[in-house]
This record gives structure tokens, C-alpha cells and sequence, in this order.
């Protein structure tokens, strides 16, 4: 598998439309690693793993937390957020200007790709057993942001009805961390150790 793709499409209106296509070439070599690791995790750790599920389950967390961010209501993300990430986020967006506040926002259905990034099997010093896996999400926003924002993988254009009727929006990207602790008496949850979003959020 050396490329993905995710489109989506207006709402069904008369008049032209334009599609939006994210294009990412993956790295077979990376891609291989990867599912080595899922197989490890469901050997050792979890049998009933599924990478699918989980992606679905990310996306999810991910919608729901970058909402949290936008409207900052920090204090909603202490069951899903790791103390020490939620601590330099408080710090961070009370500085952020509305614009880029609204930004970090994505709904699930603008969720244009979603990827595994790193995925990591390791054990602290007291024999505690970890996972962690990091997804990148691509999703779509119409915050008022500048036409050329640092960073960013491209602004579209997107044509609902007519040219008369244009709205501009950004594809942004964003990297979640998810953590889960599986030692034998371990709560099976998954916790956000990681969030960036790059030239919004830093």
C-alpha cells in the first residue's frame, strides 16, 4: 500500500461541485512496521485488538477534544487527557487569538484521512506495560484564518450551488497521542499523552 486516499463532496445541491481529495504516499517500510506492531499487541496484550476499531474510536476522541480545546472548556478533558499535557494546555490556549481557537475544532464527518503515525510497546522502571499509538488526522475548517498559514497543507476552495456562493475552507492537520496502560489490574482506557496542532497550537 504506497498511497491512500479520502474525499468528500458538498451537500447534494444543484449547480457544480468540487471534491476534495487528500493524497499521502506511505512508506511500505513504515506501513510493515506497523502492523508488526499490532500483531505483538495482539499476542501479548490484547487479542481482540483491531486497528479499525480503534482508528474509529481515535477519530471520535479526537472530534470531541479539539471541540473541548476550541471552546475551552479544559476542564471536561481530566478522563481523557494526560495531567501533564492538559497542564501546558491550559497555559497555551488562554494565549491563542479566537481565530486559531476556532481552528482546532474538527467535526467527525471533516475528518478527510486519518493515519497511524508512531506505535510504541514499552515498560517503565517499576515492569509497567505501555502502548502507545499516534494518529494524524486531516480535517477541514472554516475558521477566519489568513489565506497562507505556515504549516498548512493547502486552502480549498469549495463550491456549494454556484460561483456566486463560495466557501473557503482550510485543511488542517493535527497529531494525537492515545497511551494505554496494560499491566494486569490496569484500567483498559485509552489517554491522550500527545496533541499538536502545528502552527495553531504551540
Amino acid at each position: 500500500p504506497s498511497a491512500r486516499f479520502a474525499s468528500t463532496a458538498g451537500p447534494e445541491t444543484e449547480g457544480p461541485q468540487r471534491r476534495v481529495v487528500v493524497v499521502r504516499i506511505t512508506s511500505p517500510f513504515a506501513w510493515l512496521r506497523t502492523r508488526f506492531y499490532y500483531l505483538l499487541i495482539r499476542l501479548y496484550f490484547d487479542q481482540e485488538f483491531s486497528i479499525e476499531e480503534f482508528t474509529r474510536g481515535a477519530k471520535q476522541a479526537f472530534s470531541v477534544v479539539s471541540k473541548l480545546l476550541s471552546q475551552r472548556k479544559l476542564d471536561l478533558l481530566e478522563e481523557l487527557v494526560s495531567a501533564e499535557v492538559l497542564q501546558v494546555l491550559k497555559e497555551k490556549i488562554s494565549l491563542l487569538p479566537d481565530s486559531h481557537r476556532d481552528a482546532l475544532a474538527a467535526d467527525i464527518d471533516a475528518i478527510m484521512y486519518t493515519t497511524e503515525g508512531d506505535v510504541r510497546i514499552y515498560y517503565d522502571d517499576d515492569g509497567r506495560k505501555f502502548v502507545s499509538i499516534l494518529m494524524c488526522f486531516w480535517y477541514l475548517n472554516g475558521a477566519n484564518l489568513p489565506d497562507e498559514v505556515p504549516g498548512e497543507a493547502k486552502v480549498f476552495q469549495i463550491v456549494f450551488g454556484d460561483e456566486n456562493t463560495k466557501e473557503k475552507k482550510h485543511l488542517l492537520t493535527a497529531n494525537y497521542e492515545f497511551q494505554r496502560e496494560f499491566t494486569e489490574g490496569a484500567k483498559p482506557d485509552w489517554t491522550i499523552t500527545r496533541i499538536e496542532h502545528p502552527r495553531l497550537l504551540e
